[in-house]
């Protein structure tokens, strides 16, 4: 399916369903895409995870039904998938900025958020710097954690750093390795790769602080996976531009590509192991593709 093809019919599937679907991977499923793709993706183009629209929707319409009809609140919480109109009131609070029950007193302002319309204006999606690259399955060895879809972008960056921290000190400072551990994530360059496995299919997905597997004894912290054979569009840049770059990826080339189109579970940032971790540190984004 094309990619903003998908997007739109997730969103469709969003609004028809509201009230029936429990969790953002039924709306991944619906449109055949991986969870982690679908979600990055959607928060990339729209700036809402597939959770804050689906939430954000059922409480602009739920002030909607509070101002309209005299149903009560507590059958309207119920409605739109609170269980206790305590904790309707605060979701709602927070969205709105008053209560429920001042919406009855006619008091303050409902926040609108209608159903999300994309049309995507493509700019330089065709002349994005990538190469398409054929590589063997790669076995990879690193501390692996899972994450929800919902709030990875905040949390992920928190387990590198604490695993560095506990883990890799004197490497990060650019020192000789030091113990055994040190000596282990050295050795199998652990750390040059951020890899994202979503074949979970329950909303979330494994991470691992990766490096390569030497096929020898693995210390109990550690996880080994392997990444399949495939093809992948590889795309160069800096930790500066990675951000920008990923954006970039999902809001201009993939709308933009006539030739190839998402497939597999897996995304892979590579980190150059030359130089100190910084801004000018080369990077790369490794996105799984098949011909159209």
């Amino acid at each position: 399916m094309e990619w903003i093809t998908c997007i739109r019919e997730a969103i469709n599937f969003m609004e028809k369903n509201l009230l029936e679907i429990k969790s953002p991977e039924e709306v991944a499923d619906y449109v055949h895409m991986s969870g982690l793709y679908l979600q990055r993706g959607f928060q990339i183009v729209t700036g809402y995870t597939l959770g804050e629209y689906m939430r954000n929707r059922k409480l602009y319409l739920a002030a909607i039904e509070l101002a309209d009809t005299s149903t009560s609140v507590i059958d309207i919480a119920l409605k739109y998938g609170y269980e206790t109109p305590a904790s309707f009131d605060k979701a709602f609070v927070r969205f709105h900025g008053f209560s429920p029950s001042d919406v009855r007193r006619n008091r303050g302002k409902i926040k609108s958020f209608l159903m999300l319309k994309v049309n995507i204006s493509v700019q330089g999606g065709e002349n994005m710097q990538f190469r398409i690259e054929k590589k063997e399955a790669i076995k990879i060895v690193g501390f692996q954690r899972e994450f929800s879809i919902e709030d990875s972008y905040e949390k992920i960056p928190k387990f590198w750093d604490e695993t560095t921290r506990n883990y890799a000190s004197h490497l990060m400072q650019g020192l000789e390795p030091v113990g055994d551990m040190e000596k282990y994530i050295a050795s199998h360059r652990v750390g040059e790769l951020g890899v994202c496995i979503d074949d979970r299919n329950d909303g979330k997905f494994d991470y691992l602080i990766a490096g390569y597997s030497k096929e020898d004894e693995v210390p109990k912290e550690f996880t080994v996976k392997e990444i399949p054979a495939g093809t992948w569009a590889v795309f160069d840049c800096t930790m500066k531009t990675l951000q920008d770059t990923n954006t970039s990826i999902w809001k201009e080339w993939l709308p933009a590509n006539e030739e190839y189109e998402l497939a597999g579970k897996y995304n892979i940032e590579w980190y150059s192991p030359e130089g100190m971790p910084g801004p000018d540190q080369k990077c790369q984004i490794w996105i799984p593709v098949v011909k159209k």
